[in-house]
């Protein structure tokens, strides 16, 4: 098996790398470690929830979206996890799927909005 910087060293070292690129802004970099990573562990929603914030950031709404909806099929009250399903479906011009996820995270937050 071929190792690449990506998908060198433990999970933990990964996930820091990942964090690293992320805050560097480098959404791609952070997209190309975390994919291996949650391929590795499934099941846990840090990676995932950066991951998806990674494609968001670089403009990739599918996959985006795609790793919001398992995040919130699984665990229906992460907050930040539905406000992102909502902006993304927003970037994408889905006002009317947005609109539930939206107000569930605002509701979720606390932020409880008339209409």
């Amino acid at each position: 098996m071929e190792t690449t910087y990506y998908d060198h060293g433990e999970p933990a070292e990964r996930w820091e790398r990942a964090r690293m690129f992320f805050d560097a802004k480098d959404y791609y970099a952070a997209a190309q470690v975390l994919e291996g990573l949650v391929d590795e562990v499934p099941e846990q929603t840090a990676p995932r929830l950066l991951l998806a914030r990674a494609y968001y950031h670089s403009a990739r709404l599918g996959r985006a979206e795609a790793e919001l909806i398992t995040i919130v099929e699984r665990e229906p009250v992460e907050h930040y996890a539905r406000l992102l399903l909502g902006r993304t479906l927003q970037r994408q011009g889905r006002d009317d799927e947005a609109r539930p996820h939206l107000r569930i995270a605002a509701a979720l937050a606390g932020d409880f909005v008339d209409g």
